[in-house]
């Protein structure tokens, strides 16, 4: 027997450690949640090309089959179909005013996407009109901005 019996180590962790383990978790928390909702949003912009092109291609068909872009006799042009089907993710894609020999296609964010605007017309010109305010997308007039910082 011991004059002086053993203490009894305790298991755990010291509050220490405890909150080392919570900063480093929110350090990882503030890079990894930004990076993260702008590769949401990077596949969401693919939506108004792919759907932007896809009309494109439509209105061309339509075009080689009656020599306008407008409807013609029972074909009507792909900028009239309902919005419904004009819907792409986030995106709604719509043709103010076609002629018959030219068109521009818009795809118009909503929700995550709201403030981007894309563009396409008959001699394939691409542009990016409109991104939201302070976001480091950028516009161009020559081509679709499909990733944050990337030059025209």
């Amino acid at each position: 027997m011991h004059l002086f019996p053993r203490r009894r180590q305790l298991a755990g962790f010291t509050l220490i450690e405890l909150m080392i383990t919570v900063t480093i978790i929110g350090i990882l928390a503030a890079v990894a949640i930004p990076a993260y909702s702008e590769y949401i949003r990077r596949g969401q912009v693919v939506d108004a090309t792919q759907g932007l092109a896809a009309m494109r291609a439509d209105m061309e068909r339509h075009f080689q089959d009656n020599r306008t872009y407008l409807t013609a006799g029972l074909y009507t042009t792909p900028c009239q179909v309902d919005e419904a089907k004009r819907k792409v993710g986030s995106f709604t894609l719509s043709c103010p005013d076609p002629t018959a020999t030219a068109y521009t296609l818009t795809a118009t964010g909503s929700g995550a996407t709201s403030g981007f605007v894309f563009t396409i017309d008959q001699a394939n010109v691409r542009t990016t009109t409109q991104v939201p305010v302070g976001s480091g997308w950028m516009t161009c007039t020559t081509a679709w901005i499909l990733k944050k910082g990337q030059a025209c």
